[in-house]
C-alpha cells in the first residue's frame, strides 16, 4: 500500500512539472533602432527644407469689451467684411440702466450746482451791500465750488456709461476674412472673451523651426523658395523676416519667419508648407554622389556600406559593397554601388550584421 501511494505521488509531481513548463514564454524580439541618411549629390546636403504652417501676417481675434447676451449676430465662416461694419450686439441692459442712472445723477448734480450759483450771486450782493459777512461770501463760494466739481463728475460719468453701450457693439476693426467662429446669437458672452477670427493681413506667413546646426546660415532678407502640397506644380519666392534670438524650449528649434513675396490667391491660411533654403552657392553636381564618412566600413572584402531595404511591415540591413573616391568636406565620393534616394545606416556599422531587422530612427 505504501509502494502504491509513493508511486502516485512521483506521476502526480511529474504531470504537475510537466504542466508548468510547457507554458512557454514568448521572448520579445527587440529590432534594434538605427540612424539613417538618404544617399545624395555632391552639393546637396546644403539644401535644406522645413515644413510649416501658412497664416495671413494679421490675424485679429475679435471680442465685446464688456458682458451680455448676443441679440444681433451677422458672422459668417469666409465672410468678406469691411472696417467698420456691424458684425454683433450685445442686449446692453446692465450698461443701459447705468446709463439712465448717471443721467439722473448728473441732472441733479446740475441742479445742485444751479442752486448754489444763484445763493452766491445773492450773498455777493449782500456782501457788496455791506448786509453779509465774509464768512458767509466764502461759504457760499466754496458750496458752489463744491456742487461744479460734482456736476463735472457726474458729466465724466454719463460719457463712460455711453461708452460702455457702445462695448456692447462689435464692428470689423479692419478689412478681411471671417476665418473662424466661437460663439451663436443668444449666447451669454463675457468681456474679452473671443467672438471670431478675422484675417485682416495681405501677406502670406509661415513660421518654421531651424536647428541650432544650420541657424547662423539664416538671415533676415534671405530669398528662399515655397511649396504647398494642396498646390501641385508651383513654387513661391519667400524671404526671411524675422529670425529667433533665442531657441524654443518647446521644440528645442529657432523660430524663424518667412513672407511669401508673391502671394497668390490660391495660398490660404492654414495650408501646410515646405520651406527650401540653400545654405551653398546652389551648384549641385547631379554626375557625382556622396554619403557621410560615419557611413562607410571596411572590411577584407573593400569599402561597405548598410542599405536598408524596407518591407511592408519590417526593414532590413543589407551589406552592399561600393567604390568610393575623394572624401570630400561633406563625405565619401561613391563611384560605384548606390543610387541617389538610397537609405544607409550611418552608424553602429561594426555591431550590424547583413539581414539584420532594424527600426529607422
Amino acid at each position: 500500500m505504501k509502494y502504491i501511494v509513493k508511486i502516485f505521488t512521483i506521476v502526480l509531481s511529474t504531470s504537475i512539472l510537466f504542466s508548468c513548463g510547457g507554458e512557454e514564454k514568448k521572448e520579445e524580439k527587440l529590432v534594434r533602432p538605427v540612424k539613417y541618411e538618404k544617399v545624395g549629390y555632391v552639393g546637396g546636403e546644403k539644401i535644406r527644407t522645413f515644413s510649416g504652417t501658412a497664416k495671413t501676417d494679421k490675424i485679429i481675434n475679435l471680442s465685446f469689451r464688456s458682458n451680455g447676451i448676443i441679440t444681433e449676430f451677422d458672422i459668417k465662416l469666409g465672410q468678406n467684411v469691411k472696417k467698420g461694419q456691424l458684425l454683433a450686439r450685445l442686449d446692453n441692459v446692465q450698461s443701459r440702466l447705468n446709463y439712465e442712472s448717471s443721467v439722473s445723477s448728473k441732472n441733479s448734480a446740475e441742479s445742485q450746482m444751479n442752486t448754489s450759483k444763484l445763493s452766491l450771486n445773492r450773498i455777493r450782493s449782500l456782501f457788496e451791500k455791506g448786509t453779509a459777512s465774509l464768512s458767509d461770501f466764502e461759504a457760499a463760494k466754496n458750496s458752489y465750488k463744491t456742487a461744479k466739481e460734482s456736476y463735472e463728475s457726474a458729466k465724466r460719468s454719463v460719457f463712460i456709461q455711453e461708452e460702455q453701450i457702445r462695448y456692447g457693439y462689435l464692428y470689423a476693426p479692419e478689412d478681411g476674412v471671417i476665418a473662424a467662429i466661437n460663439a451663436e446669437i443668444d449666447e451669454n458672452v463675457t468681456s474679452g472673451q473671443n467672438i471670431a477670427t478675422l484675417n485682416a493681413g495681405l501677406d502670406m506667413e509661415i513660421t518654421i523651426g531651424i536647428p541650432e546646426s544650420v541657424i547662423n546660415g539664416v538671415k533676415e532678407g534671405m530669398e528662399v523658395a515655397v511649396n504647398f502640397a494642396s498646390i501641385q506644380n508651383k513654387k513661391f519666392k519667400a524671404k526671411v523676416t524675422e529670425v529667433a534670438p533665442s531657441v524654443d524650449n518647446n521644440t528645442a528649434t529657432y523660430p524663424v519667419r518667412v513672407t511669401v513675396i508673391d502671394p497668390s490667391a490660391e495660398i490660404r491660411s492654414g495650408m501646410a508648407t515646405n520651406v527650401t533654403f540653400d545654405f551653398g552657392n546652389g551648384n549641385i553636381n547631379t554626375n557625382t554622389l556622396v554619403v557621410p564618412a560615419n557611413a562607410v566600413g571596411e572590411d577584407s572584402s573593400g569599402r561597405f556600406v548598410f542599405l536598408i531595404e524596407e518591407g511592408k511591415d519590417v526593414a532590413k540591413v543589407k551589406k552592399q559593397q561600393v567604390t568610393v573616391g575623394n572624401l570630400t568636406g561633406e563625405g565619401f565620393e561613391i563611384v560605384s554601388g548606390l543610387s541617389v534616394g538610397q537609405k544607409i545606416a550611418t552608424a553602429g556599422l561594426q555591431t550590424l550584421l547583413d539581414g539584420q531587422e532594424v527600426k529607422l530612427q
